[in-house]
């Protein structure tokens, strides 16, 4: 029962209430401070990062580090050089005229409105033009480009290199193998006329595509099909021979390296072209279909594929030369088409099941 006296505090309650940032002699009246959570104490971001606008007849960008992974829009620029050496979300562009734009790696979608006269490197997930005219992108796309309400678009295969480069593909999910730059579909066709094209084969990078500026002195640009992150492939062109080859790089610590070795190999031989690439995932069951043996089946379970055609008279036995040379030294899981029959078979069920797998 209360007694209504007023008791003593235990002289150790003073500890107690210490360690609740009051002692048993202060007001009651006292105030806990308010908490502090992780999003608080965050970096507060300058939103004029993510935008640029209206500039005229500049050079301008961003370096690497300073998007991170953010979704950016440029618009309304007219005669500019513009880079962006870093990864981002998104990236939309519009209303630019007669400027020079570099993309580093989108991770979902790059759209370009109402753009004419301009040259553009992209690498990107997902490409899509409206309204825009007298375009040329040298483009890396993991889904197939689309244009809509476009003329006079002219594509290459982007050739372009950086050291941050490839740890930026990574941090945007993109893989160097899965490019459709020249699979483009046509949203609005007009009959009779062609609304866009492919670049001439041996055409180089813009040189407007690659700083000059002493603002970028400090990223090391290259853009050549001998010095690119994504290997130069010749797209939808019409393959110089009848005799193609498909290598598959079957998962492992050292797939990637050889698959790397080997495309130099090719590029340095100048004999043959890289006609398409792709790195696709496989069960056991597919491999057993694409391959027709089970001997590949095993292989498949330690991640994605990487498969590469190669086209171009005496390719076959360049190919079995090359990795025979590579496993001496880097043992490992690859498939090379045996002969001319077969390997028109090995490309039909790999590229097939590839397209199917990605939705292509």
């Amino acid at each position: 029962m209360y007694t209504g006296k007023i008791h003593k505090l235990p002289q150790n309650m003073g500890c107690i209430f210490s360690h609740l940032g009051v002692t048993a002699h202060q007001n009651e009246n006292f105030e806990i401070p308010p908490k502090t959570y992780s999003w608080d104490k965050r970096e507060k971001m300058n939103v004029q990062d993510f935008i640029i606008d209206g500039v005229k007849n500049e050079t301008v960008g961003r370096l690497p580090g300073v998007v991170n992974g953010q979704q950016m829009v440029i618009q309304n620029c007219e005669n500019c050089n513009i880079y962006i050496f870093d990864h981002t979300n998104t990236l939309t562009i519009d209303d630019c005229t007669e400027c020079n734009i570099f993309l580093g790696p989108v991770k979902t979608s790059v759209f370009i409105r109402d753009c004419k006269n301009c040259n553009f490197a992209v690498a990107c997930q997902q490409f899509r033009t409206r309204d825009c005219s007298q375009v040329s992108i040298y483009l890396f796309c993991g889904t197939q480009p689309i244009i809509e309400s476009s003329t006079g678009m002219k594509f290459g295969c982007l050739q372009y290199n950086y050291p941050e480069f490839k740890d930026q593909f990574k941090a945007a999910g993109l893989s160097i193998y899965n490019n459709n730059w020249s699979n483009i579909h046509d949203f609005t066709p007009v009959p009779g006329e062609n609304n866009f094209g492919l670049l001439t084969e041996d055409l180089i990078v813009d040189c407007s595509l690659i700083p000059t500026t002493e603002q970028f002195s400090t990223v090391e640009v290259t853009s050549d099909k001998h010095t690119s992150l994504v290997p130069y492939t010749s797209g939808s062109r019409r393959k110089t021979s009848d005799e193609s080859c498909l290598v598959v790089f079957f998962k492992d610590d050292a797939s990637n390296k050889r698959a790397e070795i080997f495309t130099e190999s090719l590029i340095r031989n100048g004999s043959f072209i890289l006609a398409q690439t792709k790195e696709v995932p496989m069960q056991a069951g597919d491999a057993q279909r694409v391959f027709g043996s089970e001997v590949y089946s095993n292989a498949v379970g330690k991640g994605a594929v990487i498969g590469l055609e190669i086209n171009g008279t005496g390719c076959i036995k360049f190919c079995q030369d090359v990795i025979a040379d590579l496993l001496k030294d880097s043992p490992g899981v690859v498939f090379v088409s045996q002969n001319q029959a077969a390997a028109t078979q090995n490309i039909d069920n790999f590229y097939n099941f590839a397209n199917m797998q990605m939705e292509i």
